[in-house]
């Protein structure tokens, strides 16, 4: 690999880390909800209701937005970057999901703007409030991260704080965790492989047991996670 490639691969590694100070531990995009019904309570479930998620739900269309917002952030287009930003707002169809998306993407915001000033006029244009995804994107195309890798380390992320999630609420063992996300491999590579060559009339998805779960999850008696 040339200097520049290893270190577009460490600045992904950076980005898509657990240890970013953004806060993505505390969600669990209404899995906690699911958990508590009973409706997933073992490792299987928990794979195929991820595996749903890659190839139907919100996700998919939030890494087909960041391959837009890599291209219009490395291109400078303001306005691209601006709508994208609000569309993807009006994509979380609950508050939960709506404020996990903001809170996410301010603190990510705080932190580019200390890593990365020069990113500052696109974040900028994203306009507030900046959804995480458009953050990353904007700090992916500015470390020159190729747009499919950075879709990739995104998926990645997501999946991995969703595990973890499981982890804690099913509970499933620390091995069985990494095991999944492991099997999930395959997965990921098509979603990224999938998501970059769909045009903006195939955007869809069908995620509203997703939806349903997050709506329900601010009523339960009890929770660890803020969705």
């Amino acid at each position: 690999m040339t200097t520049s490639s290893l270190q577009a691969l460490l600045h992904l590694l950076q980005l898509s880390s657990p240890a970013l100070p953004v806060g993505a531990y505390s969600y669990s995009e209404g899995l906690e909800t699911l958990v508590q019904a009973g409706k997933i309570c073992d490792l299987p479930t928990l794979q195929d209701w991820l595996l749903q998620e890659l190839r139907f739900g919100a996700v998919r269309l939030e890494a087909a937005t960041i391959a837009r917002l890599h291209s219009a952030a490395a291109a400078g287009n303001f306005d691209a970057l601006h709508k994208w930003n609000q569309w993807i707002s009006a994509l979380r169809e609950t508050a939960e999901l709506r404020e996990q998306s903001w809170q996410m993407g301010r603190s990510l915001v705080r932190l580019l703007l200390e890593l990365q000033p020069q990113g500052q006029p696109c974040l900028a244009a994203c306009g507030e409030p900046c959804n995480y995804a458009a953050a990353f994107a904007i700090a992916a195309a500015g470390w020159r991260i190729d747009c499919k890798t950075s879709i990739l380390g995104y998926l990645h992320s997501w999946a991995a704080n969703l595990i973890n999630a499981g982890v804690r609420l099913i509970p499933l063992g620390q091995t069985a965790g990494q095991r999944l996300l492991l099997d999930l491999y395959p997965e990921l590579q098509a979603a990224a492989e999938d998501v970059v060559a769909l045009e903006d009339d195939d955007l869809d998805a069908c995620s509203w047991g997703v939806s349903i779960a997050s709506m329900t999850h601010e009523t339960l008696y009890s929770r660890l996670f803020r969705s």
